[in-house]
């Protein structure tokens, strides 16, 4: 280990230690870039999957310069209720949305006084920005005749903390097809535009109004082009204790899976490996910028998925030619099974991270707010990250940062619950879309409770209700408790948004 390493982590021993900090920090704060790729698998990188057979340099060599999580995972397999968690640091289900995700035209989901990383940001000083898919709802202007893209659009990221703003409101294959830029429709649709499955099996979107300046094909690259040049607009601000806070989620491998050349047909997989490799491209390029304007020793990057790889990347034709998205884990997005919420995440922060490090630590995607918290010296407040724990002391190189549980939900809102190698699944099959569906499951039979001890059973294969009947005692009692309280982290009780219940029953 370097001096310099050792000189620069003294403030992050000083925040595990304390939690917070009282005395103005002698470094500046770093900028911070929160990536997430949407549909990505925990296979589809090298850095996570020795096995994988999509190339991706810019991307491993990302994980080799800081650190690496294997048992990382999303709050759901799903993309609206991840995106909640991610920002709030709180599990989704706790709020008003029980099940499914959002539209395309979906009013907004998180309320303007429910803290946000975008608040928590800019309540440190941060210029704070959302460049990418939302996919949390906001307000367009709606008539009996549709909607009026003439008129502002009301709630979006810019009442959750955020300066600027950029994007399109759900998934690239929902309509409306149209650019909001901080609450300014750039351009008003002017035709439909719409590409089936039978088509285009792989790049398909429904049918619905798109605007003049806005192209399927290039919104991956147009994305990252907004988030290098608001970087480099920031840089000189950056420089004089201003740091820039940038949330980029990305539209992609998710449908439509559009890859451009120089990557089409450059996987010798499909067309989601050739969509996997220009993810990686464009991240190399974004990365190359930091380094170009002189910021890339104080800024931490993020990268990771919203849930696991879609079936909508071919597994049965990946399979044939090596390669798992689920990296040997069973499922997919969707499930409560591990393929389903098990992500890549790695971070880089030169200087307080070690190089090359890895953990098979428990994280999950609602520790990005108290690691935030943390690093930018701000007390603990009794709302906001109710349901995370700071990484931090992973970023040391520690075994563990306090999360010993992890409570994961489905698309169709079931639940499981896991504590160490011990993982509980309130649900007969998936809980997803992989089978056994949950009709299918109850019609040939199977228990209620799916029980698998990971360290034996990785691939949850034996269910092992009616061998350790108390544990799944002590799991159900230990997720009831999660429920009530309103949060899964000391503290006192919080009330959650609606009445959870979490047994199949019910």
């Amino acid at each position: 280990m370097s001096m310099r390493f050792l000189a620069s982590t003294l403030l992050l021993i000083l925040l595990s230690s304390t939690g917070t900090a009282t005395e103005p920090n002698a470094e500046r704060l770093p900028n911070v870039i929160v990536v997430m790729a949407d549909d990505m698998g925990l296979g589809d990188l090298s850095a996570t999957n020795p096995q994988c057979q999509i190339k991706t340099p810019r991307l491993d060599r990302l994980a080799s310069e800081g650190l690496t999580f294997f048992d990382a995972h999303t709050p759901s397999s799903v993309c609206t209720p991840t995106r909640y968690g991610l920002l709030t640091g709180r599990y989704n289900w706790r709020s008003k949305l029980a099940n499914g995700v959002l539209g395309g035209t979906s009013p907004h989901l998180i309320p303007a006084d429910r803290p946000t990383l975008g608040h928590l940001m800019r309540q440190a000083g941060y210029h704070t920005a959302m460049i990418g898919k939302w996919h949390l709802g906001w307000d367009w202007h709606k008539t009996k005749d549709g909607i009026d893209f003439s008129k502002p659009v009301k709630n979006g990221p810019d009442i959750n903390g955020f300066d600027y703003y950029y994007g399109h409101c759900g998934s690239l294959d929902m309509p409306p097809y149209v650019w909001v830029e901080t609450g300014k429709p750039t351009a008003i649709p002017t035709r439909e535009e719409g590409v089936t499955r039978e088509e285009d099996a792989y790049g398909w979107y429904r049918k619905g109004p798109i605007a003049p300046d806005f192209e399927i094909e290039q919104v991956l690259p147009h994305l990252f082009d907004k988030s290098i040049a608001y970087v480099q607009e920031r840089t000189l601000e950056a420089n004089r204790d201003k740091p820039f806070f940038l949330y980029l989620p990305l539209p992609a491998p998710h449908t439509p899976i559009v890859p451009l050349p120089p990557f089409r047909d450059a996987s010798g997989l499909n067309p989601y490996g050739d969509f996997v490799m220009q993810v990686d491209h464009h991240m190399g390029q974004l990365l190359d910028t930091l380094k170009e304007q002189g910021i890339e020793e104080n800024t931490i990057v993020f990268f990771t998925s919203d849930n696991g790889c879609s079936p909508q990347a071919n597994f049965p034709v990946l399979k044939e030619k090596g390669h798992d998205p689920s990296a040997g884990y069973r499922g997919h997005k969707a499930d409560l099974y591990e393929g389903g919420h098990r992500v890549p995440l790695l971070v880089r922060w030169p200087g307080h991270i070690e190089p090359g490090t890895k953990t098979q630590s428990l994280a999950c995607l609602t520790d990005i707010y108290p690691t935030l918290e943390a690093i930018t010296q701000q007390e603990r407040q009794t709302t906001g990250g109710e349901d995370g724990y700071s990484l931090v002391p992973l970023f040391q190189g520690k075994d563990s940062n306090g999360r010993e549980t992890l409570v994961s939900h489905s698309i169709s809102g079931h639940f499981a619950i896991r504590q160490g190698n011990w993982k509980l699944l309130l649900a007969s099959g998936s809980g997803g879309w992989s089978a056994p569906k949950e009709n299918i499951a109850r019609k040939q039979g199977l228990p209620d409770l799916q029980l698998y001890n990971l360290a034996a059973d990785p691939a949850e294969q034996e269910n092992l209700v009616a061998e350790h009947p108390e544990k799944v005692k002590q799991l159900l009692d230990l997720l009831q408790q999660q429920v009530e309280n309103g949060r899964c982290t000391p503290g006192g009780k919080v009330p959650n948004d609606r009445q959870v219940k979490v047994m199949p029953q019910d």
